[in-house]
């Protein structure tokens, strides 16, 4: 479910109560645990965590006109998702994270690529994403971003 809010405040009071106290929970601990460097933006109808043009002048890939993506967080239909663009792009982080999920969380790890999802907000394992949002300043992104773009 995009959202067509321009601001972080429009999009979280457009959402329902559960899932507004759930990615405003979401938002505060990605916040405090990523490293300096990342931004706080609206990006494709989400939350999103960027390395702004000001430390990657040539952006995304995909639009140079947008910066790099980094996590988003979301209320989509059916549930709360976490894109961690990083996961998709790095396997000892992916390796890490799926080992942490099991030893910590009693719920079934629903994931894709690089989308985790929660279906009941309850459920969300708060202190793993924050370690996770812990693992990766703007500069080893950036680098394993183009080392990836580049194959």
């Amino acid at each position: 479910m995009q959202s067509s809010a321009r601001t972080v405040k429009e999009y979280l009071d457009s959402l329902p109560d559960d899932r507004r106290k759930a990615i405003q929970q979401l938002r505060t601990v990605v916040r405090k645990s990523l490293p300096e460097g990342f931004k706080e933006v609206m990006s494709y109808g989400m939350i999103g965590y960027v390395v702004p043009h000001s430390a990657y002048a040539n952006g995304y890939h995909v639009d140079p006109k947008l910066p790099l993506p980094f996590i988003n967080i979301a209320s989509q239909k059916n549930h709360v998702a976490v894109y961690h663009m990083a996961l998709y792009a790095d396997k000892k982080l992916l390796a890490w994270f799926t080992k942490a999920y099991a030893t910590q969380v009693t719920t079934k790890l629903d994931m894709g690529k690089g989308c985790i999802r929660f279906k009941r907000a309850d459920q969300i394992p708060l202190a793993l994403i924050g370690e996770l949002a812990t693992k990766m300043s703007p500069a080893e992104w950036i680098k394993l971003y183009e080392k990836n773009i580049k194959k």
